[in-house]
């Protein structure tokens, strides 16, 4: 699957991605915050997860040992998750002439289930074909920063929800690498984003590519 994407009528869709602890939540607060300010309707998002059913998913993703599930059963729960939450926040929301910022979408089980997990991205890609219509986001923001650094800040937040945590520092450098390529490789939607700095140095890289793709509509 190339950039190419299907076309929402009215809204603007919107993905942050990267490793564990590059800041992905916290940036798509602020990125809301700041649309709201300037009158947008926003939908603050997740996945897995972003809607009830999606949600009970999500417990049995990030919750467990690591090696709790075949990757394949991986891949079609991260699938029916994210059927869920298209079906009933995503498409929606859209519709209705919304922003949509969601934390991870499908180019985070490409990196994850389709790489690391050997899957393979015409898979995933295949398997978004069929059950999602092909829907791409307008713009996908990749946070980059060291492995190590993430899985630092990761490791202070987090409960119970620490699975993809503990897969080991190899996967977690794997993982930085393939966001990386895959930000290169789909140039025309990915924008990728140093997250090394503050907190208020991070959104401001974020925002003339917001304010691009906001006066294209």
């Amino acid at each position: 699957m190339d950039d190419v994407h299907m076309t929402h009528a009215h809204g603007l869709f919107i993905s942050l991605e990267g490793g564990e602890g590059v800041g992905k939540s916290t940036q798509s607060r602020i990125l809301a915050d700041r649309l709201r300010a300037l009158g947008h309707e926003v939908i603050l998002t997740r996945e897995p997860g972003g809607a009830p059913g999606a949600e009970d998913i999500r417990r049995l993703l990030v919750t467990g040992e690591p090696g709790r599930w075949h990757p394949m059963s991986e891949t079609l729960l991260h699938v029916a998750a994210r059927v869920e939450h298209v079906a009933k926040t995503v498409r929606p929301a859209l519709d209705r002439g919304a922003v949509v910022i969601t934390d991870r979408y499908v180019d985070s089980t490409r990196v994850y289930q389709g790489i690391l997990q050997g899957i393979g991205g015409p898979v995933v890609d295949e398997l978004h074909r069929i059950a999602l219509a092909d829907l791409m986001p307008d713009l996908t923001l990749v946070l980059d920063l060291p492995s190590t650094q993430g899985l630092a800040r990761a490791n202070r937040r987090l409960g119970d929800e620490d699975r993809y945590e503990r897969m080991g520092d190899a996967f977690h450098a794997r993982l930085r690498d393939a966001f990386v390529a895959l930000a290169r490789t789909h140039h025309k939607r990915c924008r990728l984003i140093d997250a090394s700095g503050t907190e208020e140095q991070v959104a401001q890289a974020i925002w003339p590519h917001i304010q691009t793709l906001v006066s294209t509509r």
